[in-house]
């Protein structure tokens, strides 16, 4: 029984891993570093996931994905559960992820920076040393720190004057 449990786990954390975030099709949720536990138990497969940032509007939209995904490929009673804490940091996407998003033309995050207590408030923009993800050029001017989503901030590249998108540190 363990070992049918066990292979069941198994399977449903491949299908879920394998699912895509809704915003940047490019990564699956596992290599965005959101899907954080798979467990089969008794017929109920629960899977737990965390938001990139409080209020991320695809976290409905990745729910269903997974359930949806869950349930073609067998498991009948699929339940999702968001885990707030630990927060998730830009730093969980995979190699594999940043290198995805570097193949479509996006700016994958640097290290996220390191908080050991509040928050400082800065209303400045946030001074990043980023690679244009076309040409490689470190010459790069922050365009709006507001892109088509809250995650991310849009640069351009002063060499070869292509605009790109840059996934933010959290």
């Amino acid at each position: 029984m363990t070992a049918t449990v066990s292979l069941s786990a198994e399977r449903a954390r491949r299908v879920a891993a394998e699912v895509t975030d809704p915003e940047m099709p490019m990564l699956t949720l596992a290599d965005l570093g959101v899907l954080r536990d798979v467990v089969a138990s008794d017929g109920v497969v629960t899977v737990t996931i965390t938001p990139t940032y409080s209020g991320c509007p695809a976290m409905a939209t990745m729910r269903d994905d997974l359930v949806h995904r869950l349930r073609d490929h067998g498991f009948k009673d699929v339940r999702v559960r968001v885990a707030l804490t630990p927060a998730w940091s830009s730093d969980w996407i995979s190699e594999r992820g940043r290198q995805a998003l570097r193949d479509h033309g996006l700016s994958a995050p640097g290290p996220a920076p390191a908080h050991g207590g509040p928050v400082p408030l800065n209303l400045l923009p946030t001074r990043r040393e980023l690679l244009c993800p076309r040409c490689g050029s470190p010459a790069t001017a922050l365009t709006s720190e507001f892109g088509p989503t809250a995650c991310k901030a849009m640069y351009r590249c002063e060499d070869c004057l292509e605009p790109f998108e840059h996934v933010k540190e959290i």
